[in-house]
């Protein structure tokens, strides 16, 4: 069908979950799939650590955990053209360009492709020194390119286009079928590692990890391409590479949203290192004890983000329509939400720490310092959801600037700052309150900030002119 041509009934319908549906239908539609998604993403991401924890080998578990800096580098890139390509699609069909909704899909996703064939063709021809550098010995050496040989060399097309294709399907309101891609790659990797890993199946150790997330991230590959062709005449979303040429210029806004998304990303992996660096030099006990607090604060945390990239595609559509009204009512919709979960969330995790750091450890040095690390960083959640819902509606709505200021102000100019004051001034249990006192400032921040957006938005739609500026 040509772009300028009627639409079909099916892309109307398709269209009135953006402008015609409630506001808690629309964004409950678009958020549900996305936070179910994200937390079997976490899952996904402790599966392969849990199972070859099972071998009781410290070689076999060392390998995935040398090799995770080199797959947290794909965050980078799904963000770069995942978050940026979806941005940029939900704006164009908030102001009715069909032709170029279709272009930059197309270009995110032939981007996504040739940087993730780079990124395996880098990695194969500098494992060695790479290898050195992630700090293998002799004896990690072997399973830890094992498991990157499959994850990396073999894996890295695979698991970042299924990534950036759901971030595509999301953008015209497809978030069911994007959750379902994305969780059927993530539960298929549950079941398979057992059987690749374990003794009772192939013994394959943390190469057999590695093999059961390439095979679940061909899988989940596989279900949006197979979806692709079967909503071809109907979907918004293109795969053509040839639409990349004669549109380059379309990359810029791409480019304005994805860069800074994907610094967010590598400004967590380096906040995360640095409170890890700290937390080290008190002893296993409170690196174990950190890292207990942190994977049971991270399944809320990912609640928050997937609710707020959930809600970016009718944040953007409204934006480019100019539609004043159900723009405001969507962000004060998606805060009550989120805010009245993460509240409850925060209460329950304050009184109930011990309880929930003994489901993990029995050792009571151990589960006393999670209890306390674990209070200090659920105090930050009201703030940080508030800060993630704003980064997500600066992203749909093109202001990479925004987000990019936010990104550096919350782990450069507050968080990691404060990491070293609080460590000096309470040794030890001050880490825990270092997000809190970063988050508490940003979203101080934030609420005047996306006060004044709604007003520009509103200003805007009087006036008849169009309100994005690209960044």
């Amino acid at each position: 069908m040509n772009p300028t041509d009627t639409l079909s009934s099916r892309e109307e319908k398709k269209l009135f979950l953006f402008e015609s549906a409630p506001i808690s239908r629309a964004v409950l539609t678009l958020a549900i799939p996305t936070v179910l998604s994200s937390l079997v993403t976490v899952l996904y991401s402790l599966a392969d650590t849990y199972f070859v924890g099972m071998l009781n080998d410290p070689i076999q578990n060392s390998a995935v955990t040398l090799a995770s800096p080199v797959l947290l580098a794909f965050n980078a890139v799904n963000n770069l053209f995942g978050v940026g390509a979806s941005s940029k699609m939900s704006r164009e069909l908030g102001k009715k360009n069909y032709d170029a909704v279709r272009n930059s899909s197309a270009l995110g996703f032939t981007f996504a492709l040739l940087s993730s064939a780079l990124f395996s063709l880098l990695y194969t021809l500098l494992r060695a020194p790479l290898l050195s550098l992630l700090g293998t010995e002799s004896s990690t050496l072997a399973p830890t390119a094992n498991y990157l040989k499959w994850t990396v060399t073999l894996g890295a097309v695979p698991s970042i286009l299924n990534v950036v294709m759901a971030y595509l399907f999301r953008s015209e309101g497809a978030a069911l079928h994007a959750g379902i891609g994305t969780m059927s790659g993530c539960l298929l990797n549950i079941l398979l590692d057992p059987l690749f890993i374990l003794p009772g199946g192939l013994n394959l150790g943390a190469a057999g990890a590695g093999l059961a997330t390439f095979l679940s991230n061909c899988v989940a590959c596989l279900y949006f391409l197979l979806l692709f062709f079967i909503k071809r005449k109907s979907t918004f979303v293109s795969l053509n590479p040839l639409r990349v040429r004669g549109n380059l210029r379309l990359m810029g806004s791409i480019c304005a949203v994805g860069i800074p998304a994907a610094v967010q990303n590598l400004l967590n992996v380096t906040g995360m290192t640095v409170l890890n660096s700290f937390t080290s030099s008190y002893g296993p006990d409170a690196v174990a004890a950190m890292g207990i607090s942190q994977k049971v604060n991270m399944v809320p945390v990912q609640i928050a983000l997937g609710f707020s990239q959930g809600v970016m595609p009718l944040v953007g559509y409204s934006y480019a329509s100019g539609n004043a009204g159900r723009f405001k009512k969507t962000i004060l919709y998606a805060a009550r939400i989120i805010l009245s979960f993460m509240a409850v969330t925060t209460v329950f995790y304050f009184f109930g720490a011990d309880l929930l750091s003994s489901l993990f450890m029995k050792n009571p040095t151990v589960v006393s310092y999670g209890a306390r690390f674990l209070k200090g960083l659920c105090l930050a959640m009201p703030f940080l959801c508030t800060d993630f819902l704003g980064v997500g509606i600066f992203q749909a709505c093109g202001l990479g600037r925004n987000a990019l200021l936010f990104a550096v102000l919350r782990k450069v100019v507050l968080e990691i700052p404060a990491l070293f004051l609080l460590n000096r001034l309470f040794p030890l249990y001050g880490l825990a309150y270092a997000q809190l006192c970063a988050e508490f400032v940003l979203a101080a921040v934030a609420v005047p900030v996306l006060v004044r957006l709604t007003a520009r938005v509103k200003e805007g739609a009087r006036s008849g002119q169009l309100v994005e500026k690209e960044k």
